[in-house]
């Protein structure tokens, strides 16, 4: 019976164990270009099977928080060149996730001042970041614009080039499409945010249908075993909700399994809380079952308030790959704690977002 020690073969990606870190979104990098110190916090987590980036804006327009990374411009892509070679010479697999957030954005973020975009004109009951004299301030999110049809075949093709970017220019060794918690992709899936009536609202084919053009273009530009994709099914996180979404992601799981991808990355429940909500029951084997049964072959990736146990029980029951989160904030070496059963450092919460290396390189390892 594997363990979660044991390495695992993930598309094209061969990894050491099947311990991942999760992405974490840490406001460090000004102007959308990861800081020098980048290159050493993940360099520094480079023990896990594949490292997540931080969720890493598309373009200007996919913008949210303050101080995330992107790969839209040259000196961002040479800054993600000198991360990868970093992981790469701690013999690490890293992929980048690729994000645009949608209506979960402020007019201050947006190109020329301008509104979000949504799939609707509809807006999100939620908080975003900013960075202001170096602390980070919690803010309500602007009133989006709904995107007209004649504008999301380029927001398709800024995907493809993005993924394109980070694996050809930035050397990565691949990529995560970010369709959960409630960013633009997922609030095209959600009933609660998609009110369209055209070819991209309505039946649960046409909400997929962004999210799957998306996924294929991708996959054509660097390769499905090179693709994951991330999705939560039933998170509550930035407003999302949908009221039957069982047969939306059992849909999306048939459609995506011709594309011989990487992983498929599940947030169980609530993005951060808890992994069963009362009011939305939701049948995660099932959900697997419908992506075997169609030929998928990725492997399958569990994420949300893991610990040791509840991973090897996980991986006992045919997970290949679970995610670890917060966790790694304070523990760049978690795999070596996991294995070994050690204490774990206790985060610093106050620096989470924002900040400089305190709270970023300076865990401490185990001696």
């Amino acid at each position: 019976m594997p363990t979660l020690f044991d390495p695992v073969t993930a598309g094209d990606l061969q990894l050491s164990n099947r311990i991942v870190m999760a992405p974490l979104t840490r406001n460090r990098s000004p102007d959308a270009v990861p800081p020098a110190m980048a290159a050493t916090y993940y360099a520094q987590r480079a023990s896990a099977g594949l490292l997540i980036t931080e969720a890493t804006a598309i373009s200007h327009q996919g913008q949210g928080y303050s101080d995330v990374p992107g790969l839209y411009g040259t000196e961002q892509l040479d800054s993600w060149k000198r991360v990868t070679e970093a992981v790469h010479a701690e013999n690490g697999k890293i992929v980048v996730q690729l994000w645009h957030v949608g209506r979960v954005s402020h007019t201050a973020l947006q190109p020329d001042g301008g509104k979000p975009v949504a799939p609707s004109a509809i807006t999100a009951k939620t908080k975003t970041v900013l960075i202001k004299n170096g602390a980070a301030e919690f803010v309500d999110t602007s009133e989006p614009r709904a995107l007209d049809a004649a504008e999301l075949p380029g927001i398709v093709h800024t995907y493809q080039a993005a993924a394109r970017n980070a694996v050809e220019t930035a050397g990565f060794d691949g990529v995560e499409i970010h369709g959960a918690n409630g960013y633009l992709l997922d609030q095209f899936l959600k009933r609660g945010s998609n009110q369209r009536t055209d070819d991209y609202g309505g039946s649960l084919e046409n909400r997929a249908r962004l999210l799957l053009e998306v996924t294929r273009m991708v996959a054509d530009a660097v390769g499905g075993g090179r693709t994951g994709i991330r999705l939560s099914p039933v998170t509550p996180a930035n407003d999302a909700h949908d009221p039957n979404p069982q047969p939306l992601f059992e849909y999306i799981m048939r459609e995506l399994a011709p594309l011989n991808l990487a992983y498929i990355h599940i947030i169980e429940g609530a993005t951060g809380g808890p992994r069963l909500l009362d009011d939305r029951p939701f049948d995660y084997p099932a959900l697997k079952t419908a992506y075997r049964q169609a030929g998928g072959k990725g492997a399958w990736m569990v994420n949300n308030g893991y610990d040791k146990a509840l991973a090897e029980k996980a991986v006992a029951d045919g997970a290949d790959l679970v995610a670890f989160g917060r966790p790694y904030i304070a523990n760049p070496d978690l795999v070596e704690r996991l294995r070994q059963g050690a204490a774990l450092n206790t985060p610093d919460e106050a620096t989470f977002y924002g900040g400089g290396e305190k709270g970023y390189t300076d865990y401490p390892v185990m001696a």
